[in-house]
């Protein structure tokens, strides 16, 4: 692999900060569906996956210490930390779900090993929010928050989850055990502060 940090356009003394932005501003231009039908489609998919592959070293190689020097060989996943458990997935699963590239990550969810782990329930949590499903994304909010009650993101997202909900003027309960219009919009309102959350 050429040096990820010349494919992402950004010096090896570069922040975190810098190269996830330099990350997501090329993953937005090369991005498959910017060329549906179009000729460069090839091209660009395989930019992007060289783009995803310089990323994915570069963060590997800083989470496990060796800072900006670049090794050589191929990597393709980064090894993502928090909570306990966690594989080099969750971190391609994190980008997914930064990406609102929702279906794609819970197929890499259902694909873990450890369907026991803080991280996965957490994540699956983030999943079911995004998809509406609130008394599923709850459930595994808890569970992730019960595996590893230490873990501050956790704890937040679920804090804001359960506020979010509580603090509605129009929350109601369903009878029926279903979805009400209130649960929604409580949907909504916290997609909307995980999107911010995740980044």
């Amino acid at each position: 692999m050429t040096d990820p940090y010349k494919i992402l356009g950004v010096s090896p003394q570069a922040s975190d900060e810098e190269i996830k932005k330099a990350y997501r501003a090329l993953a937005k231009k090369y991005h498959p569906d910017n060329y549906v039908n179009n000729p460069l489609a090839d091209l660009a998919a395989e930019k992007m996956k060289e783009i995803n592959e310089a990323y994915d070293t570069i963060t590997k190689a800083r989470a496990s210490g060796s800072g900006s020097a670049y090794s050589g060989g191929d990597t393709y996943s980064s090894g993502y930390s928090s909570g306990s458990g966690a594989s080099s997935g969750y971190a391609r699963i994190r980008d997914l779900l930064n990406q609102n590239r929702v279906t794609e990550a819970e197929v890499l969810l259902n694909r873990e090993t450890d369907k026991n782990s803080s991280e996965w329930h957490f994540l699956t949590g983030v999943v079911y929010m995004r998809k509406g499903w609130l008394q599923q994304a709850r459930e595994h909010l808890t569970l992730a928050c019960q595996i590893d009650p230490s873990n501050a993101e956790y704890r937040n997202m679920l804090d804001m989850f359960s506020n979010t909900a509580r603090s509605s003027p129009y929350n109601t309960t369903s009878t029926d055990g279903g979805c009400t219009g209130c649960d929604i919009c409580t949907g909504l309102l916290c997609a909307d502060l995980m999107c911010g959350c995740l980044r």
